[in-house]
């Protein structure tokens, strides 16, 4: 396995995780306003979750070590914006 593809597989994870959580994020602003709050929150979170294993299936693409590098870069992504979204928070 190449260090590249193993790289790409990160990003292609980090940016899963930056469209699943910035998902979330929108999610959680608009369910106040929203005429059916537990709907919108549903359909987010099945869209959001659909969306993130085909491309964790696409990325992955029969190797398990680009799965892994792409969990990583999920993972790594959501560990980046708790930390961003509590200091903004302070």
């Amino acid at each position: 396995m190449s260090m590249i593809h193993l790289a790409i597989s990160a990003t292609a994870g980090a940016a899963l995780g930056l469209f699943y959580f910035g998902g979330l994020w929108w999610t959680v602003r608009r369910i106040a306003h929203a005429q059916h709050p537990a709907g919108l929150l549903l359909a987010s979170f099945v869209l959001r979750t659909l969306i993130v294993l085909i491309g964790f299936y696409f990325v992955m693409s029969g190797h398990w070590e680009r799965l892994l590098a792409c969990l990583a870069g999920f993972v790594m992504t959501r560990i980046v914006l708790i930390r961003r979204v509590r200091n903004a928070s302070l």
